[in-house]
């Protein structure tokens, strides 16, 4: 029995030690088991947002920022740049590709090398607009959602593919949730118990979807903070912003899309894009409800609107109607810019100086009033010209008038006119002290006498003496009308 028992010994530590081996393959098996789980739960890779918007709205700049970047290099045609996802839950990190098209549709082409029917499916499109132009906002979102459209359709997708792209966007729509009723749960969690609810989810609205692109759609209104510009500087009222936002939710309805203001200058909203962004492309948990209150810091997500919300901006329309055309409310101001090119296109100050230097230099040309005047009136027997003509005039004019002899047949006024004339010619000729010019008999015998110029005695002695020689003139003509009658 004995060595019975010796053979038995080794048989049972063989057994123990191929439960051993199992155990330790188990372990790994577990292991490998847990590191391809955790694998499969990584972030994907792959993901894409498409960025479309005019020249200058700010696209760039943008999506540089939600990068983390500060430079302020843009390029043309299609640009890249890449936005770095963290999870915390999972301490995954992933890189999102970002292309940005160019503002000008030439280069519309270029989409080829973004998006392909192997990665449509795991693109968002972003459209961004300008509020501080928002008269350019509906024809910019028109023109870039054709842009896209005709791509994708070019792209030549098998048409049960596509089916099923519109029916996953259809079903993200409709199964929105209020983020507060749903605090507690991850959205894996709030995807399975929304799809044991299917049969109740509510149809969509007329006008919802209508434009299925089979793609996340948001719209970003950027430059928010020139809202206070327009009210001071164009006269915009609450009315105005009211109706731009209710013609961009409405086309946000047409294409699923989600709504969000902006502003890069104030840091508005910025974390709430990307929140938002990787919300809708990694299915990132996201708590932010709709914020409709400030007009300056919209967000709507996709599947939250509806035609009767909106409807509630429409009451507080008084001189618009929700159907006008957008352009006939949302006008374009007169450019101001015009009008100070203008101004700082003025002609040079020494340029027009000049000009009117050669206006002038041809003026003298015509005879003086001083020249032209002083002789016709000086003859005419007037005193006052002859005192406020110059002396040139004055000078040539005294001898025609000083030597004149009195007519007989003149009348005692016209003689004291006369008399009046060659005093003033006299004291002026005496003023300027020529002693070669031309006077009277009297005037030159009294500047002999003198040899100076006549002080106010003088003139009170001139006036003296012209005062008799005019009585004795007056005496003179009224003694020789007698004499004529008596011939």
């Amino acid at each position: 029995m004995a060595p019975v028992l010796e053979k038995q010994q080794p048989g049972s530590t063989g057994v123990d030690n191929n439960n051993e081996d199992e155990e330790g393959q188990n372990l790994w098996s577990s292991i490998l088991s847990e590191v391809s789980n955790q694998s499969s739960s990584k972030l994907p890779s792959g993901k894409n947002i498409l960025v479309f918007g005019e020249d200058g709205s700010g696209k760039t700049t943008l999506m540089s920022k939600l990068q983390g970047a500060e430079h302020n290099k843009k390029g043309r045609g299609l640009e890249y740049l890449y936005i770095n996802v963290h999870d915390e839950d999972r301490d995954d990190h992933s890189r999102c590709n970002v292309w940005i098209l160019d503002g000008d549709l030439y280069h519309k082409g270029l989409l080829k090398f973004a998006v392909s029917p192997q990665t449509i499916a795991n693109c968002l499109a972003v459209f961004v607009v300008d509020m501080s132009r928002p008269w350019t906002i509906m024809e910019s979102l028109q023109k870039w959602a054709s842009v896209l459209r005709d791509h994708v359709d070019k792209l030549r997708i098998p048409p049960e593919d596509m089916r099923e792209m519109e029916q996953k966007m259809v079903k993200a729509f409709q199964e929105y949730t209020e983020p507060e009723d749903a605090n507690q749960t991850s959205p894996q969690k709030r995807a399975t118990t929304v799809g044991d609810e299917e049969a109740v989810v509510l149809p969509l609205g007329e006008n919802t979807l209508t434009h299925n692109l089979g793609i996340p759609v948001l719209i970003v209104c950027t430059k928010c903070d020139a809202v206070s510009v327009l009210e001071k500087e164009h006269d915009y009222r609450e009315e105005h912003f009211d109706f731009i936002q209710s013609h961009i939710r409405r086309f946000c309805l047409h294409y699923g899309a989600g709504l969000i203001y902006t502003s890069v200058k104030e840091e508005k909203n910025l974390d709430l894009l990307y929140k938002y962004l990787v919300h809708k492309i990694y299915d990132f948990q996201f708590t932010t409800p709709a914020l409709v209150v400030e007009k300056d810091a919209v967000f709507i997500p996709s599947g939250w609107d509806n035609e009767k919300k909106i409807g509630i901006l429409h009451e507080n329309f008084t001189t618009v109607r929700p159907d006008d055309p957008f352009e006939d409310f949302v006008t374009k101001p007169p450019v101001r810019k015009l009008v100070h090119d203008k101004e700082i296109n003025a002609e040079d100050e020494q340029v027009f100086l000049m000009k009117q230097q050669s206006l002038l230099a041809k003026q003298p040309a015509t005879p003086t009033r001083g020249s032209t005047e002083s002789p016709g009136r000086t003859a005419s027997g007037s005193p006052r010209p002859a005192g406020r003509a110059g002396q040139p005039s004055v000078t040539s004019s005294s001898p025609i008038t000083a030597g004149k002899k009195p007519d007989p047949n003149i009348k005692a006024g016209a003689a004291n006119e006369g008399v009046l004339a060659n005093f003033f010619n006299s004291l002026l000729s005496k003023k300027t002290g020529a002693p070669g010019s031309p006077a009277g008999p009297g005037v030159q015998g009294s500047a002999k006498k003198t040899g100076q110029k006549p002080g106010l005695t003088d003139v009170q002695a001139e006036l003296d003496r012209m005062t008799r020689k005019q009585d004795s003139m007056v005496t003179t003509n009224n003694e020789q009308p007698p004499a004529e009658n008596e011939v």
